[in-house]
């Protein structure tokens, strides 16, 4: 029987087929468990299907990307500055409603 509580962000192995994964999601009202193979599947737990599982925590697998076809230059900076490659604006782009001369009434 399990004893190890689902921490999001937290990856795991199942000990009986060597899978690993993290948990992406804990529902408290639902009951359950949303996780992510390392291989990208999706799958979920129900808390008594959990407590059965045989797992250990382990540390972050060092290919996790690769699932995601994800290189280094593809993982976003977060304190880098995001500059757009138009500085003239958004106000610039919408579209007049007149057309030929002629006001289009909506």
């Amino acid at each position: 029987m399990n004893v190890i509580s689902p921490a999001i962000g937290s990856w795991y192995k199942e000990l009986q087929q060597g899978a690993i994964f993290e948990v992406v999601a804990v529902d408290e009202s639902a009951q359950t468990i949303e996780t992510q193979m390392i291989d990208g599947e999706l799958s979920s737990y129900d808390l008594d299907s959990w407590r059965e599982l045989l797992i250990e925590e382990v540390e972050e697998p060092e290919d996790w990307s690769n699932a995601y076809e994800m290189n280094n230059e593809d993982i976003v900076d977060p304190d880098a500055a995001i500059r757009p490659e138009d500085w003239s604006g958004p106000l610039n782009n919408i579209e007049s409603d007149i057309v030929n001369g002629i006001f289009d009434e909506l």
